[in-house]
């Protein structure tokens, strides 16, 4: 059996299916957009930081942000691909080395999904040294007990880098591989000589163990072989931690690289420029600037900056309405 459908019934049907496609969008966009943030461990700078962020950018029911301790950098990147996270922070040259499958990720495959959402801040290497070890150059690693950080942290990277760029093998050194709170209690005890920690200064670890244990110096990465390094790792700069920052240690030059909010290409357009959007409001600026000594430079000229990695529509959207990028 047929049926001849006139124009004005056709009409009708359209209408229909149209005005059912609205609602099925606007009943979408009134949906919970939920954004974990992988952070770090809770001694470091990414987990407090994190927070702050997901505090001031949460717009409940909307859209609800949640920051959640973890191993740091590389275990972030897995945990996005893997979709157990929609974002979280990590270096730039883990970043870089995950999208391009080069690096860490030699072998693992590219990590093409990987896009940025901004560039945070600079993430100082932090080479600790108990002042009873007397340690005053990386050279003087050799033979010591030294925590390189755990695996899956970008610090572990960076730490294999220095050690290379020296010339020591890290079997040259008796490594362990301690989250930085514990390498500082060990440290404390007296069962450590040395740790490396990469990200903003100042970091809780640090500052209770310089004002509690035996005294700490910070080592330089500085010189010809910090160059060389430069010059081999493009997403490395040359940095300075100030006198003070630290009880009784002097500036210390050393290397940084970016800190960096990235998230993966199947992460909504919409959902990513709203966030992106309620990072650079007032509200999340008042709350970085009074929440931690890292969050003052966390700033929106600053956003692209070191960028390795493609950046996410949704972020391109609003900072092409910011004028940071061009249409």
């Amino acid at each position: 059996m047929s049926t001849k459908l006139t124009r004005r019934e056709l009409a009708k049907i359209g209408l229909g299916l149209g005005a059912a496609a609205a609602l099925g969008r606007n009943a979408f966009a009134q949906a919970p957009a939920f954004f974990r943030i992988g952070t770090g461990g809770t001694a470091g700078t990414y987990y407090p930081v994190g927070g702050l962020i997901a505090n001031a950018v949460s717009n409940p029911p909307q859209l609800v942000l949640t920051a959640q301790a973890s191993n740091g950098s590389v275990a972030n990147v897995n945990s996005i691909v893997s979709g157990a996270l929609e974002s979280g922070f990590t270096q730039a040259d883990v970043a870089y080395w995950a999208y391009t499958g080069t690096g860490l990720f030699e072998g693992k495959g590219k990590i093409e999904d990987l896009r940025l959402l901004a560039n945070l801040y600079p993430e100082s290497i932090h080479l600790v040294a108990a002042k009873s070890a007397n340690i005053k150059s990386v050279a003087d690693l050799k033979g010591k007990r030294v925590s390189m950080d755990e695996p899956g942290s970008g610090t572990l990277v960076d730490a294999r880098i220095i050690l290379s760029g020296w010339g020591i093998k890290e079997s040259d050194v008796k490594a362990d591989f301690l989250k930085p709170n514990q390498a500082a209690e060990r440290m404390r005890d007296g069962g450590l000589d040395a740790f490396f920690f990469v990200g903003g200064y100042p970091t809780s670890a640090i500052t209770e163990l310089a004002a509690t244990g035996g005294g700490i110096d910070l080592v330089p990465l500085a010189g010809p072989e910090a160059d060389a390094i430069r010059k081999q790792y493009s997403f490395f700069a040359a940095d300075e931690i100030p006198a003070g920052t630290y009880k009784d240690v002097g500036a210390v030059k050393t290397l940084a690289v970016g800190a960096q909010w990235v998230t993966s290409a199947k992460v909504p357009e919409a959902v990513v420029y709203e966030v992106v959007k309620g990072l650079w409001s007032d509200k999340t600026r008042a709350a970085l600037d009074a929440g931690h000594a890292k969050g003052k430079i966390i700033r929106k000229e600053n956003a692209l900056a070191g960028a390795g990695i493609p950046v996410h529509p949704g972020a391109e959207r609003f900072y092409k309405e910011a004028g940071l990028l061009k249409g």
